[in-house]
């Protein structure tokens, strides 16, 4: 189980990101994170794998306090937890097959350079087999940035999968991708949840998906909690319940968020 207590991140010029969290987190539950550009969520999945600091509060998963962790004992952690971008951060010039067996590297040498030499027999079977599930073998050997929006975010799934995770952590994986891509994508992590088991915390910003795909959700207004509910809870959504967490200026579309954005925030 992850536990999230009293959470709260504040940047070194001011910006309070989030604003004493807490939530608890099952395992295998397919959990949403909603809200608006700048509510917090991506500074929430940053904290939970250690990519930025905390300012206070607590992470526990399985019993073991994440912020506490540095060196061998972080590494040690996060190779069970993967990382899925909105901007895939793939490396351009390398082939599908090399990016996705950058997802192993953290089980090897800290001075092993990004080669396919690197990894073992073993490890480029698990890479084909990965790519199998997200149904892009055919893509292996070409550059990652010949690749469609859509199939570079399989590639980014499939070199999460690669690190064997018990959590996968998917920051907005799907916003740069249109409909019919991002229910693609998600109908992909949500085999990964109910076939491996494997925990997921997703942001995403539209209702319909969440509806599809989550077990449970939260939403984060200005850094802080103000919704909790089951999937069911999201069908029956009062639009007070809505404009908490998107504001008075947001035009809710039948299950859709018609977001409207905020120039004076960043993503964080």
């Amino acid at each position: 189980m992850l536990k999230v207590r009293n959470l709260t991140k504040i940047y070194d010029d001011g910006t309070v990101a989030l604003r004493n969290i807490s939530f608890n987190v099952e395992d295998g539950e397919f959990l949403a994170i909603i809200g608006l550009s700048g509510s917090g969520k991506s500074a929430l999945l940053r904290c939970i794998n250690r990519l930025i600091d905390v300012t206070e509060g607590s992470i526990t998963w399985d019993d073991v306090e994440l912020t506490d962790l540095k060196g061998d004992g972080l590494r040690k952690i996060r190779r069970q937890i993967g990382m899925v971008f909105q901007q895939f951060n793939l490396i351009n010039r390398s082939s599908v097959l090399t990016n996705v067996l950058s997802g192993r590297l953290g089980y090897t040498s800290m001075w092993s350079s990004l080669s396919v030499r690197t990894f073992s027999k073993e490890d480029h079977r698990k890479a084909m087999q990965a790519l199998d599930r997200l149904e892009i073998t055919d893509q292996a050997h070409k550059r990652a940035d010949e690749l469609s929006g859509g199939q570079q975010q399989r590639v980014g799934v499939a070199r999460a999968l690669m690190q064997d995770p018990k959590m996968i952590l998917a920051d907005e994986p799907v916003a740069s991708l249109d409909p019919v891509l991002a229910h693609s994508i998600l109908g992909h992590i949500e085999r990964l949840n109910q076939e491996d088991g494997i925990t997921i915390l997703c942001s995403l910003h539209y209702l319909d998906l969440v509806q599809q795909y989550s077990t449970r959700v939260i939403g984060l207004r200005d850094g802080e909690i103000v919704y909790q509910g089951s999937r069911a809870d999201i069908q029956a959504m009062t639009d007070s319940q809505f404009r908490e967490i998107y504001g008075e200026d947001a035009a809710r579309v039948g299950n859709l968020t018609g977001e409207v954005s905020n120039p004076d925030k960043d993503s964080r």
